[in-house]
Order: structure tokens, then sequence, then C-alpha cells
């Protein structure tokens, strides 16, 4: 079996991603190094300068993961920044934000970027999106973050609403995940 190290502090993010990995061999160990946030506009280049951060100072194989929650009608916002607006404005501020939006205006998408790096190897990039609408209020007691306002198209739950098992099937982070499982697979 290898052992992968998980670099976060989220650890609702540690469970979806073992659940997610119940079916390969491979166990995912979760270490909180912290890592720097550079400030850009793009997830892809906050994953690479984390991972490559940590792997100067880890050693062992490991993955990252950054995600955000992109609004249309504010400009992409939160995006890079919606850890930092999560623990300032959380989901009340954001529903602040969006209370004169309606319909279309309420679109947004969740992304997820793992990144996996192994010593002296570039970090290789994996990325996942999930599509959906901005609700007008908080719905559902599971999940963490945005997931109480956030309800994927097509459905009829937000992301709080589901249990693991589903929201594994439809997120941002399942979709890029699912790139990293198929990657472990052809190793």
């Amino acid at each position: 079996m290898k052992t992968i190290y998980f670099i976060t502090s989220n650890s609702g993010k540690v469970l979806e991603v073992k659940n997610k990995l119940t079916d390969v061999d491979i166990k995912v160990v979760q270490k909180n190094l912290g890592y720097p946030e550079i400030q850009t506009n793009s997830l892809e280049e906050v994953a690479m300068f984390g991972a490559e951060h940590v792997q100067k100072r880890f050693k062992l194989p490991f993955i990252l993961e950054d995600a955000g929650l992109f609004i249309e009608s504010l400009g992409g916002f939160p995006g890079v920044f919606s850890a930092y607006a999560y623990h300032t404005i959380g989901c009340n501020g954001i529903l602040k934000l969006m209370k004169d939006k309606e319909g279309n205006n309420r679109k947004a998408v969740f992304r997820s970027i793992f990144a996996y790096a192994e010593p002296v190897r570039k970090p290789i990039l994996f990325v996942g999106e999930c599509h959906g609408t901005i609700l007008d209020k908080m719905q559902g007691n599971n999940g963490f973050g945005y997931d109480p306002i956030f309800i994927p198209d097509g459905g009829n739950k937000t992301f709080a609403e589901m249990s693991t098992s589903e929201k594994n099937q439809i997120s941002h982070r399942a979709k890029s995940l699912e790139k990293l499982i198929d990657f472990f697979k052809n190793m």
C-alpha cells in the first residue's frame, strides 16, 4: 500500500479524499504543514507555488488541494480568496453581497486543483469544476465552507444537505480527485 500525505489543516477535505480513495490501494495521512498562498487570480498558480514550497521541506510523496468558489455576478469573487472570505465574512457575508441578485446572476462554479508531488519531480496538477447556483439562504448541516449556499446544476440539494458519498459523486473536489486517482492507477 502506498502512503500519500495530504498537506492540509482541513479535516473535511481529508474525509472526502479518504472516502473517495477506498477502492485504491493508497493510504492518506493528514499532515498540517501549512504553506504560503500567493496573491494571484489563478488557483493553478496557488497550488503549484504551494506544492513547490512544501517540496523543499518535505521529502515524501504528498498531495495538496486548493479550491475556490467563483461567483459570476461578483466578478469571480471570492475565487482564490475563498478561504479568507469565508473566515472573515462567511456564508452570511456572501449572501448579503448577493441579496439583490436573481436568476442567472446567482451562477457560480466551485473549482478544485490537486497538486501531486514527489521529491525531485515537478508537481502535477489535476483540475475539477462543479457549476451551480448560490441560494438566498443557508441550507443543510453537512460539509464545510460554502456548502450550505451552493446547489449544483441539476440538483435539488446543497452540498451541505448531501452525505459525503453523495457529494463525492459530483463535486469539484471529486472531479479533480478522479483525475488524480486515474493518474495513480496508471503509475
